[in-house]
């Protein structure tokens, strides 16, 4: 047995070698970035002669004299991984060069031989851990750079950037703008903090209930401010270089070396979620810019219809046509749908003569592919009360929903149908998990896990870009983008995932709601990206597959075990923490599965009964399930099936590991896989591999990667908001709160704690901010107001504050070139998802999670007569417009009653009714938008139209009886005196 003990070359994996005199090969004695003989003499031959860490020239003399050290049987994933051998964390794979194996696997006694062997290496492992106890902390500093530290390195040098042909670089905000934003937040800070000197030393006596009230729902403001606010502190933008990607890993004449991407498509009703929508989101993805033996689909049909499956059986076979067609004439995008729905001249940059007869031909093949899609979900309104049956005249397996078994169908491939050229095409796979009553089948991520299962075992991609059924890819080369940064030599290895944002088509020109959710992507997103990177938002991502299994990444030390009550968030403990008797044996367990993961490099050398035998007893069924095949593909970090499986049985595994018991007792939703506990399992995931000191990338191609469709009524936006908002709260309710979770292991940096803690908290502001948009209405009735009489130094100090809200929105805009108007309809849903979505949201996860108890909601909806944006218009009468629209109906009440009593008491009124009318004024133009939705479209006339009439007529009204023009003036004095002689 023997291990590498020389770093390896950051380019190619292998060992950088030593010189003569013993010590290690250093190339650049400036930053000593870790490049062996070879690599280093390819870039002397290509003419790059710069460092691609820090950009200084080498040394002319550096390859005299140098004898390269390597193993003749060493792998790429053995170098890679024991770069660092003495690492052993909570989820660190170790896999040893193995040069020599033992013919014989058994004693004489019938005892298999790796049992000694696994004996042996625990006895190394600790042996080193005795003669290295300090290897975490006294390693060399130059071995260890941050990834995020190569980016900055590059970014800082862009000559050398464009001269190493790196595949990405960071391009920071410029420094006019980013030093000016950073100043105005101190400032408003600053402020804020002078704002709550004076609120709460000048109590108003005569309505202190109100004050109190208003005092606490401010605090809590400025407290959701800076969770917003301080993790946009050091925004960045990325720049990618397909051409070098291309030029790097797709030389002429040779086979190409691009990782190969398993898609992920999941849909669950076909009569909620159209199949012709899935069948463009499929289409786009089989005619991707990438190798067609690189890419495979696997559909998820988590309701078991045979309507789904009939509709992908048309889907593949239309794929035939549809795919040539796009990589031939290079169309965008290539979801036929849109693309022959575009209002543009599509003889733009065509040349070829050929092209507009062909794209008639296939427009007339997709309306004909359109029409037998119609007539399956005709035929699929009304179920037979014998159930489906299928064109062989057998039973379709999945006519109950809740209990069938798992179903694999295997449509194009590299052994399926051909293009109508001849060509090869992508791998679909049709995919329907078995359900079976009495099991926990955990909707979405339960899905997604098990495709990770069935697509590690008939293909095994290093990585995974899933995609929701109503997003389909919209620029053709996103993939590379992508692998711009997962396949950097430099910053890929401690990448997770890569996420795209979010684009959607269909959406009123106003973005009256605030789908396109712009304020997020392009300004929270990108502050993210500059720390540890972006949230996973559940849709448009890449993953590395090791990622999800719940491996730490390579350049971390070891993770010390977490205990809750050793150390909170703030302030962690200096002192050496006890562990609990679970953990103990968590790390026993660990220690176990690390050195048995030295013999399982060996696999390819046992036979099926004796690999088995090994995998079953070294703990790895507890972690990753009852099979050997899935176990096995776990090890292989850069994809593949392994040549030691038969595949005549890979479609049987598949079957086996997507079974309804296969993640019983194992860890599957609780350390590897999507992660179960809350709906939205994509925030919870990311959080996870953020915790075990992974990074994310943040992608914004020119042209938006990915393209979906959204909600545009008010009913069906607020209710997305509310899934959103109750997984938040569920979040907040379990052992993954961000408040405390992953505080011991010290990975996950504190403004990026600060961001997740902000995703979780959000819903809570409905409280305070449904008394704060009460105030307005009660200080009009009563006469009363929050703020006392204001002087001069206060009157500076609101004005200061004001002037500091808005400077920081200006600057904001600057950096990230949003738009005014996005940022206003930002605020505006905040308001109004505030008080109606989040407000339930936070009640429902109370009751959920303390009394199991589920609220749903019931919507009953009206017709539309418009055809354009016609579902913007639809009414759907839900429990969730009753908060909102009673905070409108009686702030206008009560604009309608300040009027009058100021009217009743003569003009000294008029001057404090204008601070209430004010406040009372915000909360109606931020729930604007609302009452908009609410009204529909009332025989044309605009909603502020009727909004300013009942206004000004009410006003006009009281002016009207204030004022009495037709009644004659009584003489009051006369009056009174003839009052007095009335005896009583």
């Amino acid at each position: 047995m023997m291990e590498s003990k020389s770093p390896v070359c950051n380019t190619c994996g292998e060992e950088i070698g030593v010189k003569p005199n013993g010590e290690f090969f250093v190339a650049c004695h400036e930053c000593s970035f870790p490049i062996c003989k070879a690599c280093l003499e390819y870039e002397f031959k290509e003419g790059r002669r710069i460092c691609l860490r820090c950009g200084n020239p080498y040394d002319e003399n550096v390859l005299d004299d140098v004898e390269t050290k390597t193993s003749k049987h060493q792998s790429t994933i053995a170098t890679h991984i024991s770069n660092t051998p003495q690492d052993s964390g909570i989820h660190a794979r170790h896999v040893s060069t193995v040069s020599t194996i033992d013919s014989e696997l058994n004693d004489e006694y019938g005892n298999p031989i790796w049992k000694n062997r696994v004996d042996s290496w625990k006895d190394k492992k600790s042996k080193k851990k005795k003669k290295h106890p300090k290897a975490t902390k006294d390693e060399d500093p130059d071995a260890q750079v941050p990834p995020q530290q190569h980016m900055e390195d590059i970014s800082l040098n862009p000559e050398a950037a464009s001269a190493t042909d790196v595949l990405s670089v960071v391009i920071p905000i410029p420094r006019t703008k980013i030093t000016s934003y950073r100043i105005v937040i101190i400032m408003r800070l600053t402020i804020l903090a002078l704002f709550f000197h004076y609120r709460i030393t000048h109590p108003v006596d005569s309505a202190y209930g109100l004050w109190l009230t208003s005092v606490i729902c401010e605090i809590w403001f400025a407290f959701s401010w800076v969770l917003d606010q301080f993790p946009k502190w050091s925004p960045i933008n990325r720049e990618t270089y397909i051409d070098r990607l291309s030029a790097r890993f797709e030389r002429e004449g040779e086979q190409s070396q691009l990782a190969a991407v398993d898609f992920f498509v999941s849909t669950v009703d076909p009569l909620k979620e159209p199949p012709l929508i899935t069948a463009n989101t499929v289409l786009s993805i089989l005619a991707l810019d990438y190798p067609v033996d690189k890419v495979s689909c696997y559909v998820s049909d988590d309701g078991a219809a045979m309507l789904s499956f009939e509709s992908l059986v048309e889907t593949a076979d239309f794929a035939r046509k549809w795919v040539p067609f796009c990589k031939k004439y290079s169309i965008e995008p290539r979801a036929p749908e849109f693309y022959f729905s575009l209002k543009i001249d599509y003889l733009r940059d065509k040349v070829q003569p050929s092209f507009v007869k062909e794209r008639r031909a296939m427009k007339r093949d997709y309306e004909e592919f359109k029409i037998r899609m119609n007539a399956l979900v005709a035929k699929a309104q009304k179920t037979p009360e014998e159930g489906w049956t299928m064109q062989d005249g057998t039973s379709w397996p999945g006519n109950n929903t809740r209990d069938h078994p798992g179903m694999i169908q295997v449509f194009l491939g590299y052994s399926g149908a051909r293009d109508v050229e001849g060509n090869e095409l992508p791998r679909l796979v049709y995919v329907s998990r078995e359900k079976r009553p009495g099991y926990q089948h955990h909707k979405k991520a339960g899905a997604e896990n098990a495709l990770v299962r069935v697509s590690a075992v008939l293909t095994n991609a290093p990585f995974i870009l899933n995609l929701d059924c109503d997003h389909y890819v919209n620029n053709s080369k996103a993939v590379r983008e992508a692998m711009c940064f997962l396949m950097d030599p430099v910053v890929g290895q401690d990448i997770c995932y890569v996420q795209f944002p979010q684009r959607f088509d269909g959406i009123d020109k106003s973005d009256r709601y605030a789908n396109r959710n712009i304020v997020f992507f392009d300004v929270n997103m990108r502050g993210l990206d500059g720390i540890q990177g972006p949230v996973y938002v559940g849709t448009g991502c890449v993953f590395r597959r090791q990622a999800l299994y719940g491996y730490s990444p390579p350049s971390k030390p070891k993770m010390l075990p977490q205990s809750s009550s050793s150390s909170c968030c703030c302030c962690p403990s200096k002192k050496k923490q006890t562990q609990d008797p679970s953990e103990i044996y968590k790390d026993a367990k660990r220690e176990e599965l690390d050195a048995a993961i030295f013999n399982l490099g060996d696999l390819d050398n046992y036979d099926e009964y004796e690999r088995s035998m090994l995998i079953s007893q070294t703990g790895f069924e507890k972690t990753f399930g009852l099979s050997a095949v899935f176990i096995e593909s776990t090890l292989m970090e850069n994809g593949g099936v392994p040549d030691s499986v038969n595949p005549s049985t890979l479609i049987k595994e598949a079957i086996h590991v997507i079974s309804c018991g296969y993640e019983e007792k194992t860890e599957w939703g609780k350390e590897i896989g999507w992660i179960y506990g809350s709906i939205t399992e994509d925030i919870l995931t990311g959080f996870k591999m953020h915790c075990r000191g992974w990074r994310s990338i943040y992608c914004m191609p020119l042209r938006p990667a990915f393209k979906g469709s959204a909600p545009i009524n008010l009913s069906d936006r607020l209710h997305q908001v509310l899934r959103w908002a109750l997984g938040s709260v569920e979040i907040f309710l379990s052992r993954h709160c961000p408040l405390w979770y992953g505080c011991s292991g010290g990975r996950l940096k504190w403004l990026q704690r600060m961001a997740y803690i902000n995703t979780i908290v959000y819903p809570f502001t409905s409280l305070p901010l449904v008394a704060y948009c009460t105030l307005p209405a009660i200080c009009l009735l009563t006469g009363k107001f929050i703020i006392p009489t204001l002087s001069n130094l206060a009157s500076m100090l609101f004005l200061g504050l004001f002037i500091s809200i808005i400077l920081t929105s200006v600057l904001e805009l600057r950096w990230s070139g949003v738009s005014i108007e996005d940022l206003w309809r930002n605020e505006q849903f905040w308001v109004i998802g505030g008080v109606s979505a989040h407000l339930f949201a936070v009640f429902q996860g109370f009751l959920k999670m303390l009394a199991g108890l589920d609220t749903n909601f019931t919507v009953t909806s009206k017709t539309a007569e418009d055809l354009e944006f016609g579902e913007l218009y639809i009414v759907k009468w839900t429990t969730l417009l009753i908060p909102p629209t009673s905070l409108l109906v009686i702030n206008l009440v009560g604009v309608v009653a300040g009027f009058s009593d100021a009217l009743n008491k003569g003009y000294e009124a008029w001057g404090p009714l204008f601070g209430k009318i004010f406040f009372a004024f915000w909360v109606v133009l931020h729930l604007y938008p609302f009452l908009k939705g609410l009204m529909g479209r009332q025989n044309r006339t605009p909603t502020i139209v009727i909004l300013w009439s009942i206004l000004l007529a009410s006003v006009f009204s009281l002016v009207w009886v204030r004022i009495n023009p037709f009644v004659s003036k009584t003489d009051t004095t006369a009056l009174s005196q003839n009052c007095l002689l009335i005896d009583c």
